[in-house]
């Protein structure tokens, strides 16, 4: 009797642990993934801090869109510097860059780019009576831009491929130099133009009050890629992982229009409906 009791003393704890097993495995291959995305919430109308401090604009609805319903990753949003975001990318601190990012062949190198999820154009923004819409015309004059950025990039690219003409002066600044404060240089005089996208120019403008003239770039410059906006990745299994399921998302929200409300929604019009890869 001491043994049969012994026995089924032992039947019943060994049940418990492959019980306890079972529901440790099971909750450990429904966990989701944390998938943190990088936003410098300064870039308006793409990425931006609205009311309640909360992030917002067209790259970070479109992202909460992508990933709503989601069983496998858990999205979050984290505020960093612009020049921060990628070395972040590459330190894995982050998995995605959503921030207003063009192609350019040297990003392409180290990371993997979503389909484009906004079309926009290039654009000199000058004071009221001034017009520019061609680089030559820039020739002599005055900016501001952020290192390392496709505005910065095309302006270098220039006055590389024109050594005869007086340079084009590009003043760098950092990440927390904010659109705004660039719009507020030209304003006072301290710079003659900026060279920006169409959209977020003309949303700047408009929503802190300056008389700007915002003239779209005549000049053809770059590749069919230039002016789309995407989503940028770690060049790792992770990475394209999300790249695949972003891509997938990004299609059929294209699809069922919820990127073209988006776009109208932040962007004032539909840059979206026409998109192709």
């Amino acid at each position: 009797m001491k043994l049969k009791k012994i026995f089924l003393t032992s039947l019943v704890l060994g049940l418990g642990t492959l019980t306890l097993a079972a529901c440790s495995s099971k909750s450990g291959s429904t966990a989701k993934q944390d998938i943190v995305v990088a936003t410098d919430s300064d870039t308006a109308p793409f990425t931006f801090t609205g009311k309640d401090n909360k992030q917002t604009g067209y790259d970070i609805e479109v992202m909460k869109a992508v990933f709503k319903g989601s069983k496998k990753y858990n999205v979050k949003f984290e505020t960093t510097e612009f020049e921060s975001i990628l070395p972040g990318i590459d330190s894995d601190r982050y998995q995605i860059a959503a921030n207003d990012f063009n192609y350019n062949a040297d990003r392409a190198k180290k990371y993997l780019f979503s389909d484009p999820i906004s079309l926009s154009n290039y654009a000199i923004v000058t004071k009221s009576g001034t017009k520019y819409d061609k680089l030559e015309q820039l020739s002599g004059k005055s900016t501001e831009a952020l290192a390392g950025s496709n505005y910065a990039q095309t302006l270098e690219d220039w006055n590389k491929a024109n050594p005869d003409k007086d340079p084009i002066k590009v003043n760098y600044v950092s990440g927390q130099t904010g659109f705004t404060s660039r719009l507020q240089d030209l304003d006072q005089g301290k710079i003659d133009f900026i060279f920006y996208d169409q959209i977020s120019s003309s949303y700047a403008s408009k929503d802190q009050g300056f008389d700007f003239t915002v003239s779209q770039l005549q000049d053809k410059i770059g590749s069919e890629k230039d002016g789309k906006e995407y989503i940028l990745f770690a060049k790792t299994d992770q990475g394209k992982e999300l790249q695949a399921f972003v891509n997938k998302r990004v299609k059929e929200l294209q699809k069922d229009g919820t990127l073209a409300k988006l776009s109208k929604k932040y962007f004032g019009g539909d840059y979206v409906s026409d998109l192709k890869s």
